[in-house]
């Protein structure tokens, strides 16, 4: 599904990150970790297109992502739901028509009972026409997970979505990202929670990948 051969990325004359490897095979569950500044972001977005290495070759779904236009890379956003830290919402509008935003600027329309049930699925049923200030940390959370898997995407990738969230919310929300997982879904959850990637451990078989030095390596036991 995605595949990094010796991939260098950064910001400036030093690659932030320096010859990654790695393949996300479909249906696999993956948590990527590391300290602040490691550049776990920076590797998420390699895997959705908004950046492009220095140096080395990323295939997303049988593709070269440089040889990838701007047309081409939309539609590999369709494909890929994408949990934002900072859920970016429109405050303006209720928070069901920002999770069907996706829908929408896809020239797809409000599907209005395709939101529902998904905000049902989420728990959220009773906060469809809540403006997004109102909704608590968690509700937040939960609506941005429906709003990423809206396009019924091939995977799904989350930065830090339990950052700011009690462990109990950080629970349900890996509850939700593992039924996705059964359902077919391949899964990227970055994470500084080392708890988070315990406690999935009974749940699914997940594999750690951690940021170190500039390398991308498989995480031991130790986690």
């Amino acid at each position: 599904m995605i595949e990094f051969n010796k991939v260098d990325c950064g910001y400036g004359a030093a690659p932030l990150l320096d010859g990654m490897s790695v393949s996300l095979a479909p249906g696999s569950f993956h948590f990527l970790t590391g300290p602040s500044g490691a550049g776990k972001s920076t590797f998420l977005k390699l895997c959705y297109g908004e950046l492009l290495p220095i140096s080395g070759r990323i295939a997303v779904f049988g593709q070269d992502l440089a040889a990838m236009g701007r047309d081409d890379i939309a539609l590999l956003r369709r494909r890929i739901g994408v949990v934002h830290q900072d859920c970016q919402f429109l405050d303006h509008l209720p928070i069901a028509e920002n999770v069907a935003l996706p829908l929408t600027v896809s020239g797809q329309g409000f599907a209005e009972a395709e939101v529902k049930e998904l905000l049902g699925w989420v728990g959220l049923s009773r906060r469809a026409e809540a403006l997004p200030p109102a909704l608590s940390g968690g509700e937040r959370q939960r609506a941005a997970l429906a709003r990423a898997v809206i396009m019924s995407p091939d995977m799904l990738i989350a930065d830090e979505p339990t950052g700011n969230l009690d462990w109990e919310m950080s629970l349900r929300l890996l509850t939700l990202m593992v039924e996705l997982n059964r359902m077919g879904k391949t899964i990227l959850i970055a994470t500084h929670d080392l708890n988070l990637i315990r406690a999935a451990k009974p749940q699914v078989a997940a594999r750690v990948l951690r940021i170190k030095d500039r390398k991308l390596e498989l995480a031991g036991a130790d986690l």
